[in-house]
């Protein structure tokens, strides 16, 4: 593990984007940013544009190291080069901003009011290659749409299990067990979360290092005891859907939590847009989720 990543989330100021949108999600995230399905015509090309995208934004000056403490990445980006470097190595050694790895093949069927990650085949090779490429971290993502104990307790499991898998390659692993946003129940939801959360770190190795990616909570500095955990590298909070303005909003009340945005991130980019144009509006928005996470 690289000790000045790790001190720089640990204690760096600044917040952590989500450029992982893959498989199911990538047209829409194409579409987001104003390329039409007809602007390719296989997978491969699929990627190629999607990687433009990545590039565009990371090689921007606003994307920099003042405001933007890491940088969720997902496999086929972390396979690919910026300007001859790997992805991972550009990002550091170019931005001094910390590389992660998305590492979930996306969500099983809903079932006790959550959905499981699915299985995740040849998981020991995938983390292998992310050592050699200088990846810091992994993401992981499930979903909790009700309250049920049950389901959430499963849900806190499974993210653990695997977590030491990760952990086991020196590798530190984001968990995110998301709140949909939208629950009737949000608020019973959070509180049987973090019970789960609670045990699950109370039982790790002293030395486990793990973060979490959590939904802005519904009451304000619900997780400060988390964020004060020993395991705990750093709580970050995904925008869940939120506008960018709500999700700043909600953020900024919320002591200690820092932001992990996608589609907050990049809403407005458009590949319409001049360099300029381009780079204003990162700017702000890199500005407007900073100022929300620093509080």
């Amino acid at each position: 593990m690289n000790t000045k990543q790790l001190d720089r989330i640990h204690t760096g100021k600044g917040f952590i984007a989500a450029l992982d949108q893959s498989g199911g999600s990538t047209p829409k995230a194409l579409l987001q940013y104003g390329i039409q399905e007809d602007r390719y015509s296989n997978e491969e090309e699929m990627f190629e544009r999607v990687h433009e995208m990545r590039t565009r934004i990371i090689k921007s000056s606003a994307f920099d190291s003042k405001h933007i403490l890491g940088a969720i990445l997902f496999e086929n980006t972390m396979d690919r080069f910026i300007d001859g470097q790997l992805t991972a190595d550009y990002l550091w050694e170019e931005k001094g901003i910390v590389p992660f790895l998305k590492i979930d093949q996306g969500l099983d069927e809903l079932e006790n009011g959550v959905q499981l990650m699915k299985p995740i085949p040849g998981l020991d090779d995938l983390l292998k290659r992310a050592v050699q490429k200088n990846i810091f971290g992994t993401k992981m993502r499930s979903l909790i749409k009700e309250a049920n104990p049950e389901g959430i307790q499963k849900v806190v499991e499974q993210q653990f299990i695997i977590a030491k898998q990760i952990a086991g390659y020196g590798l530190v692993p984001i968990i995110e067990p998301e709140v949909d946003i939208h629950s009737a129940d949000k608020g019973q939801a959070e509180k049987l979360l973090k019970h789960e959360l609670s045990t699950q770190l109370s039982a790790l190795g002293k030395d486990v290092k793990v973060m979490l990616k959590l939904s802005i909570p519904t009451e304000d500095n619900f997780y400060s005891d988390l964020i004060e955990d020993p395991h705990v590298v750093r709580v970050v909070a995904l925008s869940g859907g939120y506008s960018q303005a709500e999700a700043n909003d909600k953020l900024a009340h919320n002591h200690g939590l820092i932001a992990s945005f996608s589609r907050a991130l990049s809403q407005g980019l458009s590949d319409q847009l001049s360099d300029d144009e381009f780079n204003a509006m990162l700017a702000k928005s890199t500005k407007d989720i900073y100022e929300a996470s620093i509080t």
